[in-house]
């Protein structure tokens, strides 16, 4: 084996773009590597991979049955990125490392090409908040969260349950989504609000 190999793999899991940009002599090991751990990430949890995917081996990916998550072809899950069902995210799709994306009940729906960055966290659930119980006794509530296609979400950007995103829209890094984000819109700032136009409505 290669003495760099496992190098290689690390940089591979923190930057999964290389993937594809793999020359023959290490695309070849680097396939039959990928085989391997979507293989065994299938077998463990409901999940559905689609062709040509890459998930680095560090990511943590759960899914218990009634909370698939499904990736189309060509998704992109970096390493320390921790993902909980249920999801869909649409053909080509990358999850930079350390994000965050819990489904709640209600689920998370990521579109085509659309991109986010390192430690963004949506979560898909919110809890109660009434003065008469603890936090921990809290319901649990669930409206679900929908990215649409070729978006592009900075890093560390924070999107609470019951969001919309419309497609190419920008999130800015650091943000904080509150409210739906309108199609082509650019949004900065916690709250978040549209600081100007990727493409402009009619």
């Amino acid at each position: 084996m290669d003495k760099y190999r496992e190098q290689h793999k690390k940089r591979l899991s923190y930057m999964p773009w290389l993937y594809y940009r793999l020359k023959p002599r290490n695309a070849e090991w680097a396939r039959q590597w990928q085989l391997q751990v979507q293989s065994h990430l299938m077998d463990m949890e409901t999940v559905v991979i689609g062709a040509n995917c890459f998930v680095a081996p560090e990511a943590e990916v759960f899914a218990e049955p009634g909370r698939e998550v499904r990736l189309g072809n060509s998704v992109q899950i970096a390493a320390n990125a921790f993902l909980h069902g249920p999801i869909v995210l649409g053909d080509g799709v990358s999850i930079n490392q350390g994000a965050v994306l819990d489904g709640g009940r209600r689920g998370i729906k990521v579109g085509c090409n659309s991109r986010i960055a390192a430690n963004t966290h949506i979560f898909a659930f919110n809890h109660g908040m009434e003065e008469d119980r603890t936090v921990a006794e809290q319901p649990v509530t669930s409206k679900g969260v929908c990215i649409g296609e070729d978006v592009w979400i900075g890093a560390n950007v924070g999107i609470v349950d019951g969001i919309t995103i419309g497609d190419k829209a920008v999130i800015g890094m650091g943000s904080v989504v509150t409210k739906d984000v309108p199609a082509g819109a650019k949004v900065a700032g916690n709250p978040a609000r549209v600081i100007g136009w990727r493409v402009k409505p009619e």
